[in-house]
């Protein structure tokens, strides 16, 4: 189902590009009319922004050059917040911010490797130095395991998913709340965990484990800074139509067809989907929830 959608969007960019080359030969013919409604479509744009979920909010965003990262970079800045990309790869980082800024949003980018503490405290702080305060965080960024049972896991490769999958977080959560703290005096942060923490986990026992210590990290933090004004929360996606779902299914065919025949809705989800439920928790329309782990698997563990 995925690779058959990543295609057909593939090709509808392609169209796309035809369409605008068209146009730019052609611009001597374009009349008042057709740049009247340029100027009309880019006033919408920014009201929708002005009166967005994410309004006036300052957004970091990690694990943001691609899938989940990066459809939430996408909608948070369509939502009027002003958003700084993090993750490993540069290119991807700046295709995406460009895309955001291209559309009339606010973004920029800071290269992030979540295994490395320093660079962590740095991306936050960066969000600080460039727009001033820091209102929410999505701490997405994550890396996956080599499917299979524990005990043929090398430790090398458990001692890398634990560095990036909790002690990032941990690190990223310290920085921003400390970021929170001295600027907005307020906040709100949403960690991604995963269904896959929710239950028995036997091809990704060290990835279900450690994203079932952020949850219990989540509700600690929750716990601890409600007080403040700072909500803490995490959202556990069902399968979802990333570029790691579909690399899963090309080392073990039919995983796609197995995960969505758990699944009530039949299907899994796109990325945005899941940027959404992010989107709503990071949003004041969620100011009374805090400590919840809030699952977006359609119906999988129901």
């Amino acid at each position: 189902m995925g690779g058959v959608a990543g295609r057909r969007l593939v090709g509808m960019d392609n169209v796309t590009d035809n369409i605008s080359n068209s146009d730019t030969l052609h611009s001597d013919t374009l009349d008042n009319s057709a740049l009247d409604d340029n100027a009309l479509n880019d006033t919408s744009a920014s009201s929708a922004a002005a009166s967005g979920l994410l309004a006036g909010k300052v957004a970091f965003i990690s694990g943001a050059g691609r899938g989940i990262g990066a459809a939430a970079a996408r909608l948070f800045a369509e939502e009027g917040a002003r958003v700084l990309l993090a993750a490993r790869s540069e290119d991807q980082l700046k295709a995406v911010a460009g895309e955001i800024r291209a559309s009339g949003g606010v973004a920029d980018h800071v290269v992030c490797d979540l295994a490395d503490p320093v660079s962590v405290r740095a991306a936050v702080g960066r969000a600080v130095e460039l727009y001033g305060r820091l209102d929410v965080a999505f701490n997405n960024g994550a890396t996956g395991q080599p499917p299979g049972p524990l005990d043929e896991l090398p430790e090398a490769d458990l001692d890398h998913v634990y560095a990036v999958n909790l002690k990032g977080p941990w690190v990223a959560m310290s920085a921003e709340i400390a970021a929170m703290r001295a600027t907005a005096g307020r906040g709100a942060i949403v960690n991604t965990s995963s269904v896959g923490a929710l239950m028995a986990n036997p091809q990704l026992p060290v990835y279900g484990a450690l994203k079932r210590a952020l949850n219990s990290l989540t509700a600690s933090a929750a716990a601890t800074y409600g007080p403040e004004g700072i909500r803490v929360n995490a959202i556990a996606p069902g399968t979802t139509l990333t570029e790691l779902l579909f690399e899963w299914e090309e080392r073990s065919p039919g995983t796609v067809d197995a995960l969505n025949a758990r699944t009530p809705l039949g299907r899994g989800a796109e990325p945005r989907e899941i940027a959404e439920a992010a989107a709503w928790l990071l949003s004041d329309r969620a100011s009374y929830v805090t400590g919840e782990v809030l699952r977006v698997d359609g119906g999988m563990l129901a």
